[in-house]
């Protein structure tokens, strides 16, 4: 089953809902980055959840989401946007521990917790809006939810989820996203909280071959799907684009390149695609210097 979104409003249109199923989206990323087992839980659960607070925008707004707890991953930097299309990596992907005392692959000391969480929306306009909380926990599912009621001011429930079998692929992940819109009446809240409590792990539901619709149905009731959409790890880089960043260094840097090297070499650190362009393409791009300056 391909990767999907859903989003969802439950409760007569009190509570509005998210549910995903990114295991494919995440094993992309795991094997484009060779992330080891904790650290594909850390990388997996936050495109997770930025692929969901993606899908809360519009056209063609984006979202960046970074990560920073001073833990031995180091920085966890992810792009989403309002179309399902997600990329992501982690400073250090060879990041894998024992298991916590829970049994479960130890995230929060992977992250650390003593930095932030990062949310940086580009709607379009000439300012970005952009919230950072102080990480809780680490366990960043936690820190998405201390988020939201923060910084956005949304009471929300966030779950997420990967597990990763011996050889470091992945086997399943999802998440949800639960906000109170206002006037939430206490019983709905009360059910709510109580269904949360009483699940299995998110990503053993997935695992079981729950959809997205019936992980929602379980945590809320009888919910009114508004949308579908689905979701994978895709990433905007081109050697075109690269190029037109090598054009923008200016002339003096190409010639540079030119005479040195012969050659220059690229590399994009959201998908790890390496781009490579040769003296005559160099010399190609040494000739478009020019006609960049006069635009600029």
């Amino acid at each position: 089953m391909s990767d999907y979104l859903i989003k969802a409003l439950a409760f007569n249109g009190q509570v509005r809902a998210y549910g995903i199923n990114s295991t494919e989206t995440v094993a992309e990323g795991q094997r484009r980055h060779d992330t080891w087992a904790t650290a594909s839980a850390a990388l997996g659960i936050a495109m997770t959840a930025a692929t969901m607070m993606g899908a809360m925008l519009k056209g063609e707004d984006k979202i960046t989401v970074k990560i920073e707890g001073g833990g031995p991953i180091g920085a966890i930097l992810v792009d989403a946007n309002a179309k399902g299309e997600v990329r992501g990596y982690v400073s250090n992907p060879h990041v894998d521990f024992e298991l916590n005392k829970f049994g479960k692959l130890d995230v929060a000391r992977a992250v650390g917790n003593a930095g932030f969480l990062s949310v940086v929306k580009d709607l379009g306009m000439r300012e970005h809006f952009t919230g950072q909380v102080p990480l809780v926990s680490g366990e960043i599912g936690e820190d998405f939810t201390y988020y939201f009621a923060s910084s956005e001011q949304v009471p929300s429930a966030v779950g997420v989820g990967v597990l990763v079998n011996p050889d470091h692929s992945i086997l399943a992940a999802g998440g949800f996203i639960i906000q109170l819109l206002p006037d939430t009446d206490d019983e709905a809240i009360d059910k709510i909280e109580k269904q949360i409590n009483s699940i299995p792990p998110i990503s053993k539901l997935i695992q079981d071959g729950l959809t997205p619709e019936e992980i929602l149905g379980k945590l809320l009731g009888e919910i009114k799907v508004l949308e579908k959409m689905p979701v994978s790890f895709t990433c905007s880089c081109s050697k075109e684009r690269l190029g037109n960043a090598i054009v923008s260094l200016g002339a003096d840097e190409i010639k540079a390149m030119i005479e040195e090297d012969g050659k220059a070499d690229a590399h994009c650190h959201f998908c790890n695609e390496e781009y490579h362009f040769t003296k005559d393409e160099l010399k190609e791009l040494l000739e478009r210097t020019s006609t960049f300056d006069e635009k600029k």
